[in-house]
């Protein structure tokens, strides 16, 4: 019978994502507000659907209590998220936090599956995530001085990347954070955000040619930190970031194709330098060949894909252990052979309606500096989706960075929590923006319509006043003529 409940499940879920994923790209083809709210609500209600049916397939399967009451506060934690963000911010993007709930949801299920104590310290580091992020909006509509704060950004951002080199650990060969009582601290992760911030203000106050070379200088230096501390797939999204917002910036292509051509150049040599990075390449171009020397990861996780097929195994029918790091950079390989092919794509249209919106809210803003957080911030979150997706896949090597919101990673998780708090904050000015247009058009309509009424009103005035002196003119001559008549009678 749980067999049974097992395989209809996976169907049911792969429908109703499917359905979920459609209103992503269909919400705003309506112009009415109240069919565009309705698609919102159902897709909340589609995803309590689906995080539902997830859960009671792992309760029938481990008959755990803890699975049970562990549902509920999930179910507490999505709700009160999505209420709090809609009752405090009234005009913040309901599709940007439904998308959001939907990737946690997604994480948390699988999550569990793998390893139930893992979830549970997600589930902590998300609920103390996400009330940062509903303080973040409220600073980027109130605080009018973040574009002034250049030099803090990157004094910042360079001090707490060296921090990692001097009192780092190393993990998965790389040096990638540290521990402060206890609790897993990488830097990286954060100073993403800072660094778009740095980016966007150096830009803002000026793109002259020398201002271009002292950003560039200050982007390079967060690079070759991160190679220094082998942290790759960081800097390569740095890289990536300073180079769109730097073309965005200017519209010179010249600077990109430097850009390129001095990261080209930096790959071949981080190929010769680093032994893992090698070791990467050598398992990206063939991970059978060398499944004993760096190939095992990027093998197991092509089998476990494989296995899935379209429709997947179903929730504890596959064997996600046996693939490596499968709770961070993996999941989505463990997410594909249990969900099945078609879940996955859909997920990955999630993380592309995000990034659409992103892009939506830059295009639309006014402020410059806004604008380019927003690119920044957008370019930064699909960049590495990309390579987290890409690598699993063969893609492209394999670089080590998470998926947002569904890996585990307690850094991972607060930055893109307070990236997507962000954008929020961006979406509200951009609402605020539109509003103080429309009342300046109002404004200026209603000026214009008092100066045509005065202009009205004068021009009626002198008009009557030319039509008396008129009537008196004719008077006086009609009696002048009466006199000439009678003196002619006489």
């Amino acid at each position: 019978m749980v067999n049974l409940v097992t395989e209809i499940s996976k169907y049911l879920m792969i429908i109703l994502i499917g359905i979920y994923t459609f209103g992503c790209f269909t919400v705003f083809g309506y112009q009415d507000e109240g069919t565009q709210k309705s698609i919102l609500r159902r897709q909340n209600i589609l995803m309590f659907m689906i995080h539902f049916m997830a859960f009671l397939i792992m309760f029938l399967r481990t008959e755990e209590t803890k699975i049970v009451m562990f549902y509920g506060m999930q179910v507490a934690l999505l709700g009160c998220t999505i209420f709090f963000y809609t009752k405090l911010y009234p005009k913040t993007s309901r599709l940007v936090v439904n998308n959001m709930c939907m990737l946690l949801a997604v994480g948390l299920i699988m999550l569990t599956r793998i390893a139930y104590d893992l979830a549970w310290k997600q589930f902590l580091i998300i609920a103390g995530g996400m009330v940062i992020s509903l303080i973040v909006p409220v600073i980027i509509r109130k605080v009018k001085f973040l574009a002034n704060l250049r030099k803090l950004y990157g004094i910042v951002g360079v001090i707490a990347l060296l921090a990692v080199i001097v009192v780092g650990r190393v993990s998965y060969g790389a040096m990638l954070g540290f521990e402060i009582a206890g609790i897993s601290i990488q830097p990286s992760e954060l100073v993403k955000i800072v660094f778009v911030f740095f980016v966007a203000s150096s830009f803002y106050a000026s793109t002259e040619f020398k201002n271009i070379v002292i950003t560039t200088a200050v982007a390079a230096a967060h690079v070759l930190i991160l190679v220094a501390s082998k942290d790759l797939g960081a800097a390569v999204i740095i890289f990536v970031v300073y180079l769109v917002m730097l073309y965005v910036a200017t519209r010179q292509p010249l600077y990109m194709l430097a850009g390129l051509g001095a990261g080209s150049a930096a790959s071949v040599v981080a190929y010769h330098l680093f032994t893992h990075v090698k070791v990467r390449v050598v398992a990206w171009q063939d991970p059978i060949a060398s499944y004993n020397d760096g190939g095992y990861q990027v093998a197991q996780s092509l089998f476990a894909i494989a296995t899935g097929g379209w429709f997947g195994m179903g929730l504890f029918q596959g064997s996600p252990k046996s693939i490596p790091v499968r709770e961070s950079d993996f999941i989505f390989s463990a997410l594909s052979e249990e969900m099945g092919l078609i879940f996955a794509l859909c997920l990955i249209l999630i993380f592309l309606s995000c990034y659409i919106m992103f892009l939506n809210i830059a295009m639309q803003l006014k402020n410059r500096f806004y604008k380019l957080v927003a690119l920044g911030l957008g370019t930064c979150y699909i960049f590495q989706v990309f390579l987290n997706i890409g690598g699993v896949t063969k893609f492209i090597p394999s670089t080590g960075v998470t998926l947002p919101l569904v890996s585990y990673g307690g850094s991972s998780i607060i930055s893109t929590l307070i990236m997507f708090g962000i954008i929020q904050g961006l979406y509200i000015l951009r609402e605020d923006e539109e509003e103080d247009i429309e009342r300046k058009k109002q404004q200026r309509l209603r000026e214009e319509k008092k100066r045509r009424n005065r202009d009205l009103r004068s021009a009626g005035r002198s008009g009557s006043g030319t039509g008396s002196k008129n009537a008196k003119t004719a008077v006086g001559q009609k009696r002048a003529g009466a006199q000439r008549s009678k003196q002619e009678k006489r």
